[in-house]
């Protein structure tokens, strides 16, 4: 079976995010189909969509994978499902955990409830920020190079997240 290489996006901003983060790393590198996983540092950032709610840790995952989208995406949902979220109608609110499917490949993917490239990825600075520092010259199909999508849009509001302070 064919390896592709895939890009999925972590964050969340309550109970210890950057624990959070760290234990879904262990956990998807430990996924059947995970081939091999590098991840970014971690960054703290604005929320976003909504004011009104802590920071947000963020990082990047790049996953070698064996296997379908699909089957990588219910990976990643029973992940989130593993560290205690529950999926419910309140967008851009607080989350323990959020993982998303960001590339797969050069793959275009329009399927109920996956959407690959992630619709938004061009416009989202907490995650072209952790994205450029793995794969800069990675191509988002349909919108461009990593780093030139990062130069357009400001990403003052994403810093390295300290880990000892």
């Amino acid at each position: 079976m064919v390896t592709t290489l895939a890009y999925v996006g972590l964050g969340g901003n309550l109970a210890l995010p950057a624990r959070q983060i760290g234990v879904a790393l262990h956990r998807l590198a430990g996924w059947p189909g995970v081939a091999a996983l590098r991840a970014s540092q971690l960054y703290r950032t604005a929320p976003w969509g909504r004011d009104d709610q802590p920071p947000f840790v963020n990082a990047v995952a790049e996953v070698h994978y064996v296997g379908e989208p699909e089957a990588l995406l219910r990976a990643l949902l029973a992940i989130e499902r593993e560290a205690g979220r529950s999926r419910g109608a309140e967008r851009w609110g607080p989350r323990l955990l959020d993982l998303d499917l960001l590339l797969f490949g050069q793959r275009r993917i329009a399927l109920h409830g996956l959407t690959v490239p992630h619709p938004h990825i061009a416009q989202r600075a907490f995650v072209l920020v952790p994205l450029a520092e793995l794969a800069p010259e990675a191509l988002i199909p349909g919108v461009g190079k990593v780093s030139a999508c990062l130069d357009a849009i400001d990403a003052s509001q994403v810093a390295e997240l300290d880990c000892l302070h």
